[in-house]
């Protein structure tokens, strides 16, 4: 589970350490940086995934993607006793990220290369990777140092160097998972791997989830919801299909979803109360449709680590949101869960439960901070030197 997520200068999040637990339900206003915080998540996950350079160049590359105020916002600024000016840079350029876990501690520096005459020149480069044990970084706990193309392991007290070439545009956690070598970075790799983003089902006409699908075992939900049948019958054979029945009755009373196979294709039907017949995927409502796919990504017989739902609250009835804060807040219990909504109904629902942990996000100056808190509230981060 993650302890703390720490960002810097990505776009409004120019200092942000916030504190997680196992449910984590971010709010606020809109424009107070809550997409920036779900795609900076998606960019360290794309980091052991894509690659970052790949992730940032679909964002408009690193100059979009870098926050855009002054170095520094002085306490004369936020009080508006002198104006926001251009200010004389006191250190490089640099993006960086970082979490610390239960197992290991991750943190990555982005900036710019030396200029030179190449034409990806701005392309970001990694300056600085790390991985430790711990809550923070100290240099007692670091275990996997990189700078710049070289990469060192600590074997005991003593350190060791894996590679002295390691290509500059990509995380050490693609070039060097190996577990003999680095089982460190194995480990951190496929953890962020496992990360699971949902955002925004599609339901329209022609939506994936209203069409067939082949019919093979299917874990785990794909983010676009094309293989909701396939995903359901998994369910029903080797994970808890009694607690889906029950996530069902309690949205749908009476309701039931049969799964059947044609041709090597299966595809899904609702059956409800009072209806002659059932109905076929292509004739759901949106809402009904969004609802049965999250019971389906909620109740994968794989958790993953970490499973982040972006406004689940989307086309759903405000009837339904109590039925689907039930649902996320079982799902918790398997899975560290962060939820990012706008629905006061849902977050109601959410902070009722004693696990819930509330991230109210607001915006001052540009600059994207949680609310009430102080720099003495922050969880304890360091970021590496360069």
């Amino acid at each position: 589970m993650l302890t703390t997520l720490a960002v810097a200068n990505y776009r409004s999040l120019h200092s942000l350490v916030i504190p997680l637990q196992s449910l984590n339900v971010v709010t606020g206003a809109n424009g107070s940086g809550k997409s920036n915080l779900y795609r900076a998540l998606r960019l360290l996950a794309e980091t052991a995934a894509d690659g970052v350079a790949k992730a940032l160049a679909r964002e408009g590359g690193l100059g979009s993607a870098l926050w855009a105020g002054p170095e520094t916002l002085t306490r004369e600024m936020r009080a508006g006793q002198v104006a926001i000016e251009p200010q004389h840079r006191q250190e490089s350029i640099a993006l960086r990220m970082g979490f610390a876990s239960e197992t290991f501690g991750y943190a990555l520096d982005l900036g710019y290369p030396k200029p030179s005459q190449s034409a990806f020149s701005l392309d970001p480069e990694i300056k600085r990777e790390c991985i430790w044990s711990g809550p923070f970084l100290r240099p007692a706990n670091l275990l996997v140092d990189r700078r710049g193309p070289a990469v060192r392991i600590r074997r005991d007290r003593d350190w060791a160097l894996l590679d002295a070439h390691l290509d500059s545009f990509d995380s050490m956690l693609r070039q060097l998972a190996d577990p003999e070598r680095a089982p460190e970075v194995l480990l951190l790799r496929e953890q962020l791997r496992g990360w699971r983003f949902y955002d925004h089902f599609r339901t329209d006409v022609d939506a994936p989830a209203r069409q067939s699908r082949l019919a093979t075992r299917t874990p785990v939900l794909n983010h676009d919801g094309s293989d909701l049948a396939a995903a359901w019958q998994t369910i029903l054979e080797i994970g808890d299909h009694e607690a889906v029945q029950a996530a069902l009755t309690d949205a749908f009373p009476g309701a039931e979803v049969r799964v059947e196979a044609n041709d090597g294709r299966f595809s899904l039907w609702f059956h409800q109360p009072g209806l002659l017949r059932p109905l076929a995927a292509t004739e759901l409502s949106d809402g009904t449709l969004r609802y049965l796919l999250w019971i389906a990504a909620l109740h994968t017989p794989r958790p993953p680590s970490l499973m982040v739902l972006n406004e689940p609250e989307a086309s759903l009835h405000p009837d339904l949101l109590p039925a689907l804060a039930r649902l996320i807040i079982d799902a918790a219990g398997r899975s560290q869960v962060w939820v990012i909504s706008h629905a006061s109904r849902l977050i109601a629902a959410l902070e009722a439960s004693p696990h819930c942990h509330s991230l109210c996000l607001e915006r001052s100056l540009g600059e994207t901070r949680l609310r009430d808190q102080r720099p003495l509230d922050e969880p304890p981060w360091h970021w590496p030197k360069r």
